[in-house]
């Protein structure tokens, strides 16, 4: 395959083919619309970053990662009659999904760095919330979305049960004032559920690794961050979170992943 040139010379990524793996998670939200609906949704939006299963045999093109080991965090029983608000929501696959299990209430919320972050790694231009917009009106859903920083949530004016933090917290200059600002708008016993870069390192090393521009994925400058357990931990406790349950650990694609609850007292 030809590589591609960015404008200013630079080589871009090619777009990573969707894998089985997404492929079984998008499964999880069942839509109903025919075929040709399907393929016009398919069709509207220039690149997906999550994949939603549209129709049988019809998928968007999600090119995310494997992202089995989230499921387990995000039971009908963890959701059900719940306030989410799910943070970076992007084209808002978990947003959807928390909808159609039982969610008395969902938000999802994005400040749509993305779309910069697109250009520069694949060179196509993306509209803000175009897949997100895509979905909700397929879906008829009642999730709200807000173009917001994960550091202003407060400003929503409202408290929630659950909070998603899907690979954000290693995007941010301040992990500590963001952890801060999610902590602040839950109610009491709330959770927030963290699924971020993690590290080689021995999980019990109260330590974060430090990532350079380009370190992990070449074009993309916004991964700053490597968290073992302990030093995930005590960022929480900074904010109030008083306890972490360690949900999963993996590696994908070359990279180690950690998903974690860090729960607020009740």
């Amino acid at each position: 395959m030809t590589e591609v040139q960015s404008p200013v010379g630079d080589p871009l990524e090619l777009v990573p083919q969707t894998s089985a793996a997404e492929q079984a998670v998008a499964d999880l939200l069942s839509f109903d619309i025919s075929g040709p609906d399907a393929q016009a949704a398919l069709d509207a939006v220039p690149i997906w970053f999550h994949t939603f299963a549209l129709a049988p045999g019809v998928y968007t093109p999600g090119f995310a990662r494997d992202h089995r080991y989230r499921i387990p965090a995000l039971g009908p029983e963890r959701i059900a009659g719940r306030r989410v608000l799910d943070v970076g929501t992007f084209d808002g696959f978990y947003a959807f999904l928390a909808e159609s299990r039982g969610a008395s209430r969902v938000v999802g919320v994005d400040n749509e760095q993305y779309v910069d972050w697109i250009q520069g790694r694949f060179g196509i231009d993306l509209a803000p919330a175009a897949g997100f917009d895509t979905i909700h009106a397929l879906l008829k859903s009642q999730v709200a979305y807000e173009k917001m920083d994960a550091l202003e949530v407060g400003t929503l004016g409202e408290k929630f049960d659950l909070v998603l933090c899907f690979g954000m917290l290693h995007r941010v200059p301040d992990p500590v004032g963001m952890l801060r600002a999610l902590a602040d708008v839950l109610d009491p016993g709330g959770e927030i559920i963290v699924e971020t870069y993690g590290s080689r390192r021995d999980g019990s090393e109260p330590v974060l690794d430090v990532h350079g521009p380009g370190d992990v994925y070449a074009g993309d400058d916004f991964v700053h961050w490597g968290f073992p357990a302990e030093g995930l931990r005590r960022l929480g406790a900074m904010v109030g979170l008083d306890a972490i349950e360690v949900i999963d650990e993996v590696e994908i694609d070359g990279h180690r992943r950690i998903i974690a609850a860090l729960r607020a007292a009740g």
